[in-house]
């Protein structure tokens, strides 16, 4: 660890602190304003819409002006569209609510670099630990989140506009945070430098599918789940601080592993590590469907945030084998493109399915996505087992 990855570490948190709030009220303040009860999750969709539409940009903001400066953009746009949200909620206003979710997507399309920038901020030999290791100040977000969404939540008269009120206040922490990172120079390109191959041809190697597929299928299948839950909770009768438990736990599963998945990553390999991350999601699974007792709730999203640890890191470590250094902002692009668009899948689908079908038949259907993972796994051990064709 050095000083810029110590901050860029914090920053995460922050990053998380934003995400496990929005998580944690999102839902339950769109079940409140919504039409109807299958829209609730619609502001979450929002929020991870906003982050698929806002990729190519943030991609060419990190080419022209570079890293802090487009994270710094990330955060001044975090700031406003929280003050929105407030305004939204405080108004009753429901298109609005989603329409500020969407632009603040642009803040998650940013944070979602925060795990590729420390590579750049740690020597060769240490960047699987540096990910893995700046993915762990997710647990700052774990534990200020669902607290600052409880203890605000009735802070004015309107339930949750104070939460909103107070992610304007980690924004501005994370400006400053921010401003006091170093990253490297990057040289401008000129036209005659390599840029590097097609996008196309960079999408289309075995190792970019499947570590593609493991985040945006890992990602899938914790949105489903943890988007839902607030909201099967509040059907069991659980109160608010209950659920915001439940969130807790989970953010601590996602993040707390990363003090070691690095070492186990160097140490066992990306595939590996992955394919224990598809066993942790299947116990996920098997507790939900077991009973919806607090406990149960508790163990099946702790669960889910660990299977979620190893399958994410294991990912971005595979994925920085499949671009040089020229393709990066093309491949971290298209990366994170398809992770929010299985996001926005799953997220618009757990409201619609937890409200109309249950918390049961919710966790037997992401039973397909674990499924999936684990055949790209297998897929790829396979392929890379293979000895190469011949050449004439």
């Amino acid at each position: 660890m050095n000083r810029n990855l110590i901050l860029l570490t914090l920053c995460q948190g922050l990053f998380l602190t934003n995400n496990v709030t929005f998580i944690a009220v999102n839902g339950l303040v769109g079940l409140a304003l919504a039409p109807a009860g299958w829209m609730a999750t619609l502001p979450v969709m929002g929020y991870v819409v906003g982050g698929a539409l806002s990729t190519g940009l943030v991609a060419r903001t990190q080419r022209r002006y570079g890293r802090r400066t487009s994270f710094q953009f990330g955060l001044m746009v975090a700031f406003l569209s929280c003050l929105l949200c407030a305004y939204a909620t405080a108004h009753r206003d429901f298109p609005l609510l989603i329409a500020a979710t969407v632009v603040a997507g642009y803040y998650s399309a940013n944070g979602q670099l925060y795990r590729f920038a420390a590579v750049e901020l740690a020597d060769e030999a240490f960047r699987e630990q540096a990910v893995s290791l700046v993915l762990a100040g997710g647990l700052i977000g774990a534990i200020v989140g669902p607290n600052l969404a409880a203890h605000s939540r009735d802070l004015l008269p309107t339930p949750f506009v104070g939460a909103y009120l107070a992610l304007t206040v980690v924004a501005v922490l994370g400006l400053v945070l921010m401003a006091l990172i170093r990253f490297p120079a990057v040289a401008t390109p000129t036209g005659s430098d390599n840029k590097g191959r097609p996008l196309g041809e960079i999408l289309r190697q075995p190792i970019f599918i499947v570590a593609a597929a493991g985040a945006a299928l890992s990602y899938g299948v914790m949105s489903l789940l943890m988007a839902a839950s607030p909201l099967a909770m509040q059907v069991c009768g659980y109160p608010f601080r209950d659920a915001a438990l439940v969130l807790e736990w989970h953010v601590i599963g996602m993040f707390a592993p990363g003090f070691f998945t690095g070492r186990l990553i160097k140490k066992f390999g990306a595939l590996r590590v992955m394919g224990v991350g598809v066993l942790f999601n299947l116990a996920c699974i098997a507790v939900a469907l077991a009973g919806v007792a607090l406990g149960h709730f508790v163990i099946a999203l702790f669960l889910l945030g660990v299977g979620w640890n190893f399958l994410f890191t294991g990912s971005t470590t595979l994925a920085l084998r499949a671009w040089t250094a020229e393709e990066k902002d093309r491949g971290q692009a298209a990366i994170n493109f398809l992770v929010f668009a299985t996001m926005a899948l799953t997220s618009f689908a757990s409201g619609a399915l937890v409200t109309t079908q249950g918390w049961g038949l919710l966790n037997a259907g992401s039973l397909l996505p674990v499924a999936l993972t684990a055949a790209a796994l297998l897929w790829l051990a396979v392929f890379e087992k293979s000895p190469p064709p011949k050449t004439a």
